[in-house]
């Protein structure tokens, strides 16, 4: 059985998890390691079963407990070279791995893999894990595009956990600065609403049994707005999967990820 596990997602933290035989790994650690350890206490997920910790980027709201949360768990964490040099002096005694972008890394019962996102970091990932057993997840959030290589890593999963960062109409009227609006609207910035609903039809396929809108701007945007510009197109696309919102101050349930029967019966016939 895999669960996703969804700690907490915006501009003050995010955390997500799989789970899966009581094995774990946790993408970004961006609250403290004593509130990531309470939220996954809230949430039913056993920390003691981390096997690594991936980080998609050096900002502190995806990266500031990792150091201590690695050393409480002994857990390795993975990342890109450019991401690595920018964490390094803050935990020169933790295990380090470098996820390369042309191969995979194997921890536990999970594979991981990843690619380059457009954002203005050293070396932001976004990634995808794959579950012995077939469950899948991919994560993509703080990227200005949705480059070739972000939909390639993206295809074919049982869940996506994609960025809807702002509403456009929002976003201008703000009140931040132009220069603030061009940098969260601009290549290295976030995706839109209108841009997630976007690329989630593209990435839509039979087997996609689960989508989190993640990373929302509390300024910008709202549950209400972000489902609202994405569902119904997803709807329109064909997904008759689950469609959940991540929240900024507490987890969501467990999400119990089960690919989608008329994905396995696509296989089926596909291989008759």
């Amino acid at each position: 059985m895999t669960t996703l596990h969804v700690l907490g997602s915006g501009s003050q933290g995010n955390c997500f998890a799989v789970a899966s035989d009581g094995a774990a790994v946790l993408i970004d650690a961006g609250f403290s390691a004593r509130e990531i350890e309470r939220r996954a206490e809230a949430a039913g997920l056993a920390l003691d079963w981390v096997a690594g910790i991936v980080v998609t980027h050096e900002h502190g709201d995806h990266a500031s407990g990792a150091a201590r949360l690695a050393r409480r768990l002994n857990a390795p964490v993975l990342t890109a070279a450019g991401t690595w040099s920018q964490l390094a002096r803050r935990m020169p005694d933790v295990i380090h791995q470098t996820i390369g972008l042309c191969g995979d890394v194997v921890v536990g019962p999970f594979t991981v893999r990843a690619c380059p996102t457009s954002h203005d970091a050293a070396e932001p990932l976004a990634v995808a894990v794959h579950v012995a057993g077939g469950a899948s997840v991919g994560v993509a959030y703080d990227l200005g595009r949705p480059t070739v290589a972000v939909r390639y890593l993206l295809r074919d999963l049982t869940a996506l956990v994609i960025e809807a960062n702002h509403d456009d109409v929002m976003l201008r009227t703000s009140g931040y600065p132009p220069v603030v609006q061009r940098r969260i609207a601009g290549s290295g910035g976030h995706l839109s609403n209108r841009a997630a609903g976007e690329l989630l039809v593209e990435l839509s396929h039979p087997g996609l049994a689960v989508v989190v809108l993640a990373h929302l701007s509390q300024r910008c945007n709202s549950a209400e707005e972000a489902r609202a510009a994405v569902t119904p197109r997803l709807r329109d696309a064909g997904f008759r999967g689950e469609v959940h919102v991540a929240r900024q101050d507490q987890p969501l349930p467990p999400i119990l990820l089960v690919p989608r029967l008329s994905a396995q019966l696509g296989l089926a016939w596909g291989n008759v």
